[in-house]
Parts: C-alpha cells; sequence; structure tokens
C-alpha cells in the first residue's frame, strides 16, 4: 500500500502537481521569515494586514484570561460562551442580516449550511468555479447537482426552469478565490426570486473588502433578502480565524439544530471571538486600508503592461498570473523565490488544465516598494 502511494506520489511529481509546504518563522504577514530566508509575501489572504494588529492581539490576551484558552466542549453542550453570543450579534449587524451563527471554519460552514438546507429529492447549482468546499457540500448533500459555466446565468436560468425539485439552492462564491472576479449577484438573486430558489453566497474573499467600511458583497450590490443564506470567513482579511452564517432568523435556529458541522463539534475558544471583535472595528474605522489596497492593484496592472503574462481581470486584492503550463508556473515561482519574493503556483486540479498561474495576493500591509520589486523581479525572468 505504501509504495502504491509512493508511486502515485512520484507521478504528480512529473506532472508538475506535488505539493510541499513552507516552513513560517514570523507572523504571517506582508514581510516575513520563511525557512531563514527574509522574503515579501504575495502568498496569504490577510488583505487588510490585520493578522499581527496589536489591538486584535490585545483583545486576544484579555479574553484568555477571562475565558480559558479552549472552549472545552460543543456550542450546544456547554462550550458557548458571551463572547461568541456578543460576536454573532456584530456579525449579522456587520452585514445588515437578521442573525448569524458561528463555525469554525469556511468549509464547515458550507458543509453544515447546504446539507441543513438541501437533500434527496431537492436540486443544487453551483458555478464551475466555485470554491472547494462548496462543491464538496453539493455533492455531500446528495440533492441533484447542476454546475454551471462560469457566470453563464442563461444556462442557469434554462435549468432553474427546467428543475421540479421540492426545494432549489443556488451556491457562488462572491469573489471568486482563484480568479479574483466578482459574481453577478444582483443578477442571480433575481433568477433565485423567479425560480423560489435559495442563494448561499460564500463572501470569504469580499468580507471586509468589499462594500461601505468593509461590510461585504451584500453591502456591495446593496442587496437583502430572506431567500440569502450569507457565508464569510474570518481568517482572511478580519485577521483572526472561523467563518460564519447570516441570514433570516429562522434559518440560523434551522441551522443551530440540523447543521451538523456546528452540532457535533467542539466550539472555537472564545479568545478567538474577542479577537474578531476587535477586528470588525477595525475594519470599519480603517478606511485606508482599502484604499491603499485599490492603489496597490493599480500599480500592479499598470506595471504589468510590458510583460508575456497576462493578469486576469480583476479589481480585487487576488490578481491571478496566467502562465498556463505547470512546470512554467512552478520555474516562474521559483524564480521569484530566489529573489526573495513568495508567491504561490496554483496548478490543476485548483484551476483547469492549462491555465497553471501565479495567485498575486495584495495586502494593505504592503508598500508601493514592494511591488516594484515584484515587477523588476518579473521583468529580469522574463
Amino acid at each position: 500500500m505504501i509504495e502504491t502511494l509512493a508511486q502515485a506520489l512520484a507521478e504528480l511529481d512529473a506532472q508538475g502537481l506535488k505539493r510541499r509546504r513552507r516552513t513560517l518563522e514570523t507572523p504571517s504577514r506582508a514581510h516575513m521569515r520563511v525557512e531563514g530566508r527574509p522574503v515579501v509575501a504575495f502568498c496569504n489572504n490577510d488583505y487588510l494586514g490585520l493578522a499581527g494588529h496589536p489591538e486584535l492581539i490585545n483583545a486576544a490576551r484579555q479574553a484568555a484570561v477571562e475565558a480559558g484558552v479552549g472552549a472545552a466542549s460543543a456550542h450546544l453542550v456547554a462550550g458557548h460562551h458571551r463572547l461568541h453570543e456578543q460576536l454573532e450579534r456584530e456579525l449579522a449587524d456587520f452585514v445588515g442580516l437578521p442573525d448569524a451563527l458561528l463555525f469554525s471554519t469556511g468549509y464547515m460552514a458550507n458543509l453544515g449550511a447546504i446539507t441543513a438546507l438541501v437533500g434527496r429529492g431537492d436540486a443544487v447549482f453551483g458555478d464551475k468555479l466555485n470554491h472547494a468546499s462548496l462543491v464538496d457540500a453539493c455533492l455531500l448533500s446528495r440533492a441533484e447537482l447542476t454546475r454551471y459555466p462560469h457566470g453563464d446565468l442563461d444556462f442557469l436560468e434554462a435549468k432553474l426552469k427546467a428543475s421540479r425539485a421540492k426545494t432549489r439552492l443556488v451556491v457562488t462564491d462572491a469573489v471568486f478565490s482563484m480568479d479574483g472576479d466578482i459574481a453577478p449577484l444582483p443578477e442571480l438573486l433575481a433568477l433565485c426570486e423567479r425560480y423560489d430558489a435559495w442563494l448561499l453566497i460564500d463572501d470569504a474573499h469580499g468580507f471586509g473588502v468589499l462594500g461601505a467600511q468593509g461590510r461585504g458583497s451584500l453591502a456591495h450590490f446593496d442587496l437583502r433578502a430572506d431567500r440569502i443564506v450569507y457565508m464569510a470567513t474570518l481568517g482572511k482579511a478580519a485577521g483572526v480565524f472561523g467563518a460564519f452564517v447570516a441570514g433570516h432568523a429562522t434559518l440560523i435556529e434551522w441551522l443551530v439544530n440540523k447543521a451538523r458541522t456546528y452540532v457535533y463539534t467542539t466550539a472555537t475558544p472564545p479568545l478567538l471571538a474577542a479577537a474578531v471583535s476587535a477586528s470588525l472595528k477595525v475594519i470599519a474605522a480603517d478606511g485606508w486600508r482599502r484604499e491603499r489596497l485599490r492603489a496597490l492593484v493599480a500599480q500592479l496592472k499598470a506595471g504589468m503592461a510590458d510583460l508575456p503574462w497576462r493578469l486576469l481581470p480583476s479589481d480585487t486584492p487576488i490578481q491571478p498570473l496566467i502562465v498556463g503550463d505547470n512546470a512554467a508556473a512552478l520555474r516562474l515561482a521559483e524564480g521569484l523565490r530566489a529573489r526573495g519574493l513568495m508567491t504561490p503556483a496554483i496548478r490543476p486540479p485548483t484551476v483547469p488544465a492549462g491555465t497553471a498561474r501565479l495567485r498575486l495576493s495584495l495586502s494593505a500591509s504592503h508598500e508601493p516598494a514592494d511591488i516594484e520589486r515584484l515587477l523588476a523581479a518579473l521583468r529580469d525572468l522574463a
């Protein structure tokens, strides 16, 4: 059995698909030390530069003294702390929805919400570029799954119109994690209204970045509807850990009772809830962080004009640089790493075959000089 696995790993390596971990020696931020070397990182999702913010650290430290390190139990047993309850109210207010429910991760939030809403005899419709957690959740639900071509609303409408399922659910990323583009949420909501379907929005990469005061994709489009199931993560722009689902109070009560990834797992440490509460205040107050992100994105785009690789159209901190070939993407990433720049080479099955890329993630903690250094290295490698 071990030999079989070893051969399969060798095949992955030969195809340029084998992955490995890099070991950090400092907090994850724009400038950090990785395996003994200082690097400028264009690879994490700390879009607002909050992962090491002193106010978040102080909130976590004080909460650890008050509430301990671990929750020690599931929310429905004895693990639901006052800090969890407070944060759920704050998150609901922050995104403008009636109620919210904390989950340990975005993966668990999507698995729990989707499998609680649809099952055998129901139908679920997902964009082909949705995150793996959405795809896995749809498969686990045992509902009939239709994956529509990326952003193809006509295809989706035809499938919704033809569906005779008891319950219909449309699921989509708000900001697609490997392409950086924003889903047409108003049009998707209109289709769900027309064909009486739930709309689950995964705002992992929009929360904190999009909308007034970083309140997410719903604020960006000014959307509100009882049929919206809103999920966002708290380990990216918010700089901490965890996730939440927000929506109608009845929806949230249903998830408390039926979302298996909520019912059957230990609650996250209360100290993390305190850190997120502090993060929400910084996100709302520090508009300069989003302004700097927009300026850095514009700087990168302008500097890429004379280079042989193309950036996908994206106005978000996710800037995918398409290379095409797996080995070429790995060589380019390695060339940048040798110059002190850390960028991930994203390859199939994460992205479609032939579209291997460098996923450049920008942060408000980057400086314009960091972008110029990246551009200079790319010109050198070109």
